[in-house]
């Protein structure tokens, strides 16, 4: 008799079933694969790896560099497979039978995927209708419910809104929990919390290598946080979790992170114009977003995405029942090219051309 673990059966999971799309703008990832003169520093590194050897170097390699770009000490740097690996860790550290774990909803479906896994209890905190998180009522929250873990994704995945560093510093300093802020698109954002690791011990900050620096396939990710925070963390990881190609293609990356900064700014640019453009259609609402996507609402919604995919471009649709999402279509940003296709799509559904 195979006897699984108790409630296994009733997990929730994660589809990440792939299809093909001529324009796949689905998954929050770059349309773009490296810059060509990073592509050639990364395979230059990987004809020179010790296949037979573990990859103690170079995850300290890259421990090294990303300790001293927020001048801190290695000692407060963990890696994983991408910012999925490091938030289920911190959910494992915290977590337990009799456990609780707040977030916001609508957020990173995971999160509730993650605290059952650790066989917490998770205790979701809805957004106000225009996805804004009430602050004063979240720590109110946590505090009532006696919370072990809280977590922010901020900017917010899929909703694209944001808090102000002075609101994640309200939290921290409010609560007393662990506190975990999940930057996966800060970069499209620009202004971090990291630098408030330093005041508050309770904060851990997740990055990953995935959306701005275009790295998805590599799954790469870090945490900063404490050092007492990090060595407790560590002790979920299993030895070597992280491979070396990984490794060290993620540190030529991050050698060379300034060759993105072009990128981000067009990504930038194009989420502000395609904002413009979808505001002109009518029946479309459009909520406001810092990172690489845009979250519309609209009436046909689910006759949207068919239309679409029927054209072969891939977006992500909201089930009915997904809390705060109904009607709802998160779109993530193409190239200029892609983008106008995209418009120009949606364009011919809303004018009844389809």
């Amino acid at each position: 008799m195979m006897n699984y673990r108790k409630d296994l059966e009733n997990m929730p999971s994660y589809d990440g079933t792939e299809k093909y799309y001529r324009i796949k703008i689905n998954a929050n990832e770059s349309t773009m694969n490296l810059p060509p003169l990073v592509e050639e520093r990364v395979l230059t590194r990987l004809s020179r790896i010790a296949f037979n050897r573990y990859p103690n170097e170079e995850y300290s390699a890259l421990v090294e560099q990303i300790a001293r770009n927020f001048s801190v000490s290695e000692s407060q740097i963990l890696l994983g497979g991408g910012s999925s690996e490091i938030i289920e860790k911190v959910f494992f550290a915290f977590g337990g039978a009799g456990k609780k774990v707040v977030f916001p909803q609508p957020s990173f479906s995971m999160y509730k995927i993650y605290a059952k896994a650790a066989e917490s209890e998770p205790v979701p905190f809805d957004l106000d209708e225009k996805f804004d998180l009430d602050t004063d009522k979240f720590i109110k929250k946590i505090r009532d419910v006696k919370a072990d873990l809280a977590v922010v994704c901020n900017p917010n995945n899929p909703t694209g809104n944001f808090l102000s560093v002075d609101r994640v510093e309200e939290i921290a300093k409010s609560i007393d929990c662990a506190f975990l802020l999940d930057e996966a698109y800060i970069e499209f954002y620009g202004k971090s919390g990291v630098n408030l690791v330093a005041k508050y011990p309770n904060l851990i900050v997740a990055r990953t290598f995935s959306k701005a620096y275009g790295l998805a396939s590599a799954r790469v990710g870090y945490m900063i946080a404490q050092p007492e925070v990090t060595r407790m963390i560590d002790k979920t990881f299993m030895p070597y979790h992280m491979n070396v190609l990984s490794l060290a293609t993620a540190d030529i990356v991050y050698q060379m992170r300034d060759e993105f900064v072009p990128r981000i700014q067009m990504t930038i640019a194009e989420r502000q114009r395609m904002s413009g453009r979808l505001q002109a259609i009518p029946g479309i609402e459009i909520f406001p977003s810092k990172t690489n996507f845009i979250l519309i609402r609209l009436d046909k919604a689910e006759e949207l995405k068919n239309y679409l995919e029927s054209k072969s471009i891939g977006i992500r649709y909201f089930s009915p029942d997904a809390p705060g999402l109904k009607n709802c279509l998160r779109i993530s940003m193409g190239n200029r090219e892609e983008n106008d296709e995209v418009f120009a799509e949606i364009k011919n559904f809303s004018e009844g051309l389809k």
